[in-house]
């Protein structure tokens, strides 16, 4: 597969490399990483996402560098879109429309991925999409720097809970360890990820603790996060923090749902298992995705209290006691 992908690529007179809407780690990486890399390859290429990027991952440098809005996207006369780490189209933004005058490249590790592109590389063996497109880049005999190396290694590191996770496999070390050799700095991510946290964040949690509940002998723990929560302590909704992580790793708990409000009645939902339930199914029925350990959905309702309830029950009910 990776050799027909270059094959595309190559074939292309320019490339728009766009990554998935509510931007992670992984996927900011995944597009930097792409674009620097083809075009040190001397392939003309720009990076798209079509949604505001958080706070914590403009403080990198090559995010800004890499990645345009939809209209950069829009006015580029581009034959060629290579889309990382997004699932299905509606995740891409805007930039779906754009796919009936384009050749379509899929790079994804999602294994509820709906293969929508001309190509698609699609394995949930791989931890991130970063470790896609640093296997791609190197087929394509990519000349890495340390600047390549830190912005590839971001998304290694944050798809894995900077190597906790149940997706740290031994392939992924080699990969961060291929990185650091290549000069990847790994004390400059985690320094800017995890220890640069706003005491605004640190409020808003308190907040979300009260909000707290638990269901099935604590086994399942929900919070949700309002857009008047945050207002109250003037944070905007594209930063609102990931405090799923933090509800899982309280003890006994199996599963953690967050519901963040990004607009009125509008709610993006995160959810993370620790050992054993697999959290694709309730994804999937809420027209959202994943994986077996983090998954995720948005829905409307103007009862967040009912929905949370509901939802939690719902699996529960699933995970029996």
């Amino acid at each position: 597969m990776f050799e027909n992908i270059i094959k595309e690529i190559k074939m292309a007179s320019s490339v728009i490399v766009a990554g998935h809407i509510m931007p992670d780690g992984d996927d900011v990486s995944s597009v930097s990483t792409m674009v620097c890399g083809l075009t040190k390859l001397g392939i003309n290429a720009v990076g798209v996402i079509d949604d505001e990027i958080p706070e914590y991952l403009q403080q990198f440098d090559f995010v800004k560098e890499y990645i345009r809005d939809f209209s950069c996207a829009e006015k580029n006369p581009s034959d060629l879109i290579i889309i990382v780490d997004a699932s299905s189209p509606d995740r891409v933004g805007r930039v779906n429309t754009l796919f009936d005058m384009r050749r379509v490249i899929v790079l994804d590790h999602h294994s509820t991925n709906s293969n929508y592109g001309n190509l698609n590389f699609v394995d949930s063996d791989y931890a991130s999409s970063a470790q896609i497109v640093k296997d791609l880049l190197n087929e394509m005999e990519c000349p890495y720097d340390e600047k390549l190396a830190t912005m590839n290694l971001l998304g290694i590191a944050t798809d894995t809970g900077f190597f906790k996770y149940s997706n740290t496999s031994s392939k992924v070390l080699r990969d961060a360890a291929e990185l650091v050799d290549k000069g990847a700095n790994l004390n400059y991510i985690t320094n800017k990820v995890l220890e640069n946290k706003p005491i605004e964040n640190i409020m808003l949690f308190k907040d979300v603790i009260d909000k707290m509940k638990f269901y099935n002998n604590n086994k399942v723990v929900a919070s949700y996060v309002s857009v008047e929560m945050l207002k109250k302590y003037g944070i905007q909704s594209k930063d609102t923090p990931p405090y799923v992580g933090d509800l899982r790793a309280l003890k006994g708990v199996e599963v953690a749902i967050i519901f963040n409000e990004s607009e009125d009645n509008i709610y993006h939902v995160s959810m993370r298992s620790k050992e054993f339930f697999n959290l694709t199914e309730t994804a999937v029925k809420y027209g959202g995705g994943g994986h077996v350990r983090a998954a995720g959905f948005s829905m409307k309702t103007d009862d967040i209290e009912k929905s949370m309830d509901d939802i939690c029950k719902e699996i529960s009910e699933k995970m029996g006691d």
